[in-house]
């Protein structure tokens, strides 16, 4: 009989969770974020493509991700990096892809594509010319004067020998 009265009881309780008012029903499969794929793809291919969410492919690539807004970023070696910023849009019929076989919100966009730029190329550090080497100076002769004539060279001397003392 204790059996009888627990089942009875067990019944009971789980018919009156199913008719309780909706403002008091959990739902735990809204609070958490559906997962969706994304794809990555960059002109040139090869990019490192890095969500905000912390996880990273090479370009072309799919991730894995939950269905929140997050951005991701590009880059590459000798190009300027790129982030582009990725939505979590409620979808609507005007703005539902006819493709598309999922209902309810979606991320944009979906595919992410970018064009990247090259980066301007590093100033080119100019070796700074070494300062042109000075040569000495000779001493100015002093221009002749009108007043004083310029003194006539020394005569040769007439011996070989130096003139006595």
């Amino acid at each position: 009989m204790k059996r009888v009265l627990v089942i009875a009881a067990s019944a009971m309780s789980l018919t009156a969770c199913s008719s309780l008012p909706s403002w008091m029903q959990f739902d735990l499969g809204k609070s958490v974020p559906a997962a969706t794929t994304m794809q990555f793809e960059s002109e040139p291919a090869g990019a490192e493509a890095r969500t905000s969410l912390g996880q990273t492919c090479r370009t072309p690539c799919s991730i894995g991700v939950n269905a929140s807004d997050f951005t991701v970023t590009f880059a590459l070696a000798g190009y300027q990096p790129q982030t582009v910023p990725v939505r979590l849009v409620a979808s609507t019929d005007s703005n539902r892809d006819p493709n598309s076989e999922v209902e309810g919100p979606r991320l944009v966009p979906n595919p992410v594509f970018v064009q990247l730029q090259p980066a301007a190329p590093p100033p080119v550090a100019h070796k700074k010319p070494p300062p042109p080497k000075k040569k000495p100076r000779a001493a100015p002769k002093p221009a002749p004067t009108a007043m004083a004539p310029e003194p006539a060279p020394a005569p040769a001397p007439a011996s070989p020998w130096p003139p006595p003392r």
